[in-house]
């Protein structure tokens, strides 16, 4: 398999806190936002393929992994993160670029788009959402008491609780549990890209894990998508039951002009599960705008 060279390092954001990014290939900038407790692997087809003719971009949110050293908890925000991404682009001295996210990766571009509008290309949305996910998850209402007994739990006992939340999280069956509930198509998505991320989510610290979540419920990003004027194309899994389609009709309903593509037996990580697909889609949009 061809390899594009890639290019690292780490820069400062507003607040201090250190951001660690990756780059690829040269052309247009494609900046890559994965969901919420995720990794940069799960862009890892889409940077394969698209660094072949342009300049992809894809960065650890602050509090993952390599940009886990957060300047201070209170920024742990929306606001604070779209600020990461104009960040970002000055530091690479890009004036636009096309934004790609992924689930909780919506939000963040929204956010972005918001406070900088000038900075944008275009969209691409997979699996994503403008507002409260825990509304519906699983198509029933459980999801958002279930976080709250859980952030309980972990505030009476933090570090048995971390240590639970690792065995809990990164072990066969609950990667098989993360699939069936409609994470990701086992038939169809590799084995390793679940374990990887499986992984990823059980090294997060809960003290960013919950406040994250506390902004997703938070967020409503209704006024933001009525002024959206650049190309946005919204991609939906059908099997999705983390985020089900109707966030992303929603989404699709309320920017103007905007294309939807329904991948059938989709589930919510479709860029896994079809990446192929998934790029000749996004590949199609970019050279159509």
């Amino acid at each position: 398999m061809e390899s594009i060279p890639k290019e690292f390092g780490t820069f400062k954001s507003f607040d201090g806190t250190p951001i660690y990014y990756e780059t690829r290939g040269k052309g247009e900038p494609l900046v890559f936002v994965y969901g919420i407790a995720c990794l940069t692997n799960h862009w890892h087809h889409q940077v394969h393929y698209f660094s072949k003719h342009y300049k992809t971009i894809v960065f650890d949110l602050r509090g993952h992994h390599k940009s886990s050293e957060i300047s201070s908890d209170q920024n742990l925000n929306l606001v604070s993160m779209a600020k990461d991404l104009q960040a970002l682009l000055e530091h690479l001295n890009l004036k636009k670029a096309w934004f790609l996210g992924h689930s909780f990766g919506v939000p963040i571009i929204l956010k972005t788009y918001d406070l900088a509008p000038e900075l944008f290309n275009g969209m691409v949305f997979i699996n994503g959402f403008s507002k409260n996910p825990f509304k519906g998850m699983f198509g029933l209402d459980i999801a958002e008491p279930f976080f709250y007994f859980i952030k309980k739990q972990y505030e009476s006992a933090p570090e048995i609780w971390s240590q639970l939340w690792k065995m809990l999280v990164y072990n066969p069956v609950a990667m098989r549990v993360a699939a069936l509930a409609g994470g990701f198509n086992l038939k169809l998505t590799h084995f390793k890209d679940i374990e990887v991320y499986t992984r990823g989510v059980a090294q997060m610290d809960l003290r960013v894990f919950f406040p994250l979540c506390e902004e997703l419920m938070r967020f409503n990003g209704d006024e933001i998508l009525k002024k959206i004027e650049v190309p946005t194309l919204i991609i939906s899994g059908e099997n999705d039951h983390v985020t089900p389609k109707k966030f992303q009709t929603d989404l699709h309903e309320a920017i103007k002009n905007s294309q939807f593509v329904e991948v059938p037996y989709g589930s919510h990580c479709t860029q896994l599960d079809f990446p192929d697909y998934i790029n000749l889609k996004i590949e199609k949009f970019l050279l159509g705008t």
